[in-house]
């Protein structure tokens, strides 16, 4: 170990996105930008949901469970996978549910969701979502780049071959349930693209965000009859993602968290309905009916396991995703349905509070004050309160270890090992008789 003297290499990481990382972690959500620099352990998960990209590119299809307590890294890992499936290439669409936003509704909960997951689609270089209008806009850029390639584009033949490209593609989606009307869809984009009608362009791209209301509404605006609802979203889902393969990305992966919102819901018909929303999408991926599509949801083992309320209480999804008799502790299968997040080890946990103090240093101009010594310290510390053992998260220690970097460089005086020791053990989490449940529903996760 280094003391707090000894030369060291310091993180170099751009001030805006170490802000964004400290200040995110600081309130228990999961940053959406520099997760490279604190990414730790997780190898085997991240191995496992990459394996699965493979096969997605090749024009399969996957589906995946995260299941882990709160505050053990499942909103984390999502964002990790989402970050690797950009840099290859994919669009990567993601929503929380909520009561406002389900599976599979009457009040247009599913829409919403569907309205989510489009208004968050994401590219490598449109990370922050909103990425729709510029994929439509690439996909025709391209076919015009390749048409260039074979004619010039002043030559007369050149909008008959373009037009000859776009619709080969279109002409391929016409056979997939909607795939008629989501054709014609991208042909009225494509010819408001080549005339330049920007309003046009807008409407269509309102459609494909699920914003008309009523038939009467799209019929009017786009001669289109029919519109996205509750029942038929997850239909558009797969056809995007064959259009995407056709418009030169490798494939999509949608990204579904905070499963303990159906687990929530208090009627069980309701209930019942979205989980059987899961079992389609699941049969799908598996059955061949979806290509180039990825689905991971994330969720507590509670809201999964559960076999009164959560997703194996309904029967032809607990006996689909139940495991093996050969799983046991500390033996897990990656390849399964339903992968288990087991907890960073203390090693990890101490390589993640250095990278903190790296960024921290770096984010607000100091020389770093906390030796290695005392990272050690302090994660023995956390580990050592009374209750951590079965209620610690990495949540937890990083917004305690956030907290400790903060009062280190606003009160340089301290003795930060002095400091961290006289914190003590004490019972910073509660027993099973204290814990009054209102942190089962908690609605952030890291």
């Amino acid at each position: 170990m280094n003391d707090k003297n000894s030369p060291r290499k310091t993180v170099k990481i751009p001030k805006r996105i170490a802000s964004a990382v400290i200040n995110s972690l600081k309130g228990g959500v999961v940053p959406r930008i520099g997760l490279p620099y604190i990414t730790v352990g997780r190898k085997n998960e991240i191995d496992a949901l990459l394996h699965d990209v493979d096969i997605i590119q090749d024009g399969g299809a996957s589906f995946r469970f995260i299941a882990g307590k709160y505050g053990s890294g499942k909103s984390f890992l999502l964002q990790a996978v989402r970050s690797h499936v950009m840099d290859r290439n994919f669009v990567v669409v993601d929503a929380d549910l909520s009561p406002e936003r389900r599976l599979q509704g009457t009040k247009g909960q599913g829409l919403a969701t569907y309205k989510e997951l489009i208004r968050n689609m994401s590219t490598k270089t449109r990370p922050d979502g909103g990425a729709l209008t510029l994929i439509l806009d690439r996909w025709i850029s391209g076919v015009q780049a390749e048409a260039a390639a074979e004619v010039p584009p002043d030559s007369a033949e050149f909008p008959q071959i373009v037009e000859k490209k776009i619709f080969e593609i279109i002409n391929s989606l016409s056979e997939m349930v909607h795939g008629f009307d989501f054709a014609k869809l991208l042909t009225i984009y494509y010819r408001s693209y080549v005339s330049g009608d920007d309003e046009i362009k807008a409407k269509v791209v309102k459609w494909f965000r699920g914003e008309y209301s009523t038939k009467t509404e799209a019929k009017s605006e786009l001669g289109i009859n029919i519109i996205i609802t509750d029942d038929d979203w997850y239909e558009y889902i797969k056809l995007f993602a064959m259009f995407l393969k056709q418009a030169g990305y490798n494939g999509m992966l949608i990204l579904i968290d905070e499963l303990v919102n159906i687990y929530k819901i208090p009627n069980s018909i309701t209930r019942q309905y979205n989980y059987e929303k899961i079992l389609t999408m699941y049969n799908d991926t598996l059955q061949g009916k979806a290509k180039y599509l990825g689905i991971i949801m994330g969720g507590t083992p509670q809201c999964i396991e559960d076999t009164r309320r959560g997703v194996y209480s309904y029967e032809a999804l607990r006996s689909r995703l139940a495991e093996g008799r050969f799983g046991r502790e500390g033996v897990k299968d990656m390849l399964a349905p339903v992968i288990h997040l087991v907890p960073l080890t203390y090693e990890e946990m101490t390589v993640l509070t250095e990278k903190l103090a790296d960024i921290h240093a770096e984010l607000f101009d100091y020389e770093r004050n906390i030796s290695e010594a005392d990272t050690v310290n302090f994660i023995k510390a956390e580990f050592s309160r009374i209750g951590s053992d079965s209620h610690i998260t990495p949540r937890e220690v990083i917004r305690d270890f956030i907290e400790l970097l903060d009062i280190s460089y606003q009160n340089p005086q301290i003795n930060i090992s002095e400091f961290i020791a006289s914190n003590g053990v004490e019972t910073l989490y509660p027993t099973s008789d204290e814990n009054d449940g209102s942190d089962e529903f908690a609605e952030f996760e890291i």
